[in-house]
């Protein structure tokens, strides 16, 4: 879809592709086809469907950026000496090019692999991205619950790229809850159709935002 002159493209999961003139932005590119080569790759956290070796090299180029956190350039050390790599946590930023690139809190609250472990711990430092690029501001939140006083970091959103699928983010009812809190103007329903997660998901989401915001299942 496009909007506001932005190119945006679902890859599956919770990959996209945006397009603003010449500038490319991938992320979290996961069982991507070959495409455009990237001017910068995000990429969330170290998880297998976020973070893939095979997928980043498909659309390396020489100057790509990728920036990433600590957990994640682990699993990317055979590319990492071949390419710009920024290091980011919650709360960081960074302006690439013209595009200004900041890092907020992901994780969860309420998903736990065993008791008391959550599937995202805080202290893992997975993070949502939130950029400008083509004069809209874009928010994909990576994987994450609604975590405290995360609003606070996401005003004037344009776009906002939200999990839907419930087991290890927020479930159809939450991320509602989430979009009703954030304002976004268009939300972007995701983490979808792969691992975990239905167009079922994605339709109850979108019935229940309802009339607060444009919702656009890709």
């Amino acid at each position: 879809m496009e909007y506001s002159g932005v190119k945006i493209d679902w890859l599956g999961h919770s990959a996209f592709r945006l397009t603003a003139g010449k500038k490319v932005v991938y992320i979290d590119p996961y069982n991507i086809k070959p495409a455009a080569p990237a001017d910068i790759i995000l990429i969330s956290h170290e998880h297998f469907d976020h973070c893939s070796v095979e997928d980043v090299q498909k659309v390396l180029k020489s100057n790509t950026v990728i920036i990433t956190t600590a957990a994640a350039k682990d699993k990317l050390r055979s590319v990492w000496p071949n390419v710009r790599g920024l290091l980011i946590a919650p709360g960081q930023s960074y302006d690439i090019d013209g595009i200004r690139i900041e890092a907020v809190p992901a994780y969860n609250m309420n998903k736990f692999r065993s008791p008391g472990v959550p599937y995202h711990p805080q202290q893992s430092g997975g993070v949502g991205f939130v950029f400008s690029i083509g004069g809209i501001r874009v928010y994909h939140a990576g994987d994450t619950d609604i975590v405290p006083g995360i609003e606070q970091h996401l005003k004037d959103i344009d776009v906002a790229i939200v999990p839907v699928s419930g087991s290890y983010v927020m479930t159809p009812e939450e991320a509602a809850t989430f979009v009703k809190m954030i304002r976004p103007k268009l939300a972007i329903p995701m983490h979808i159709k792969s691992v975990v997660g239905t167009e079922a998901d994605a339709r109850r989401f979108k019935e229940l935002v309802g009339m607060s915001c444009e919702v656009a299942i890709l």
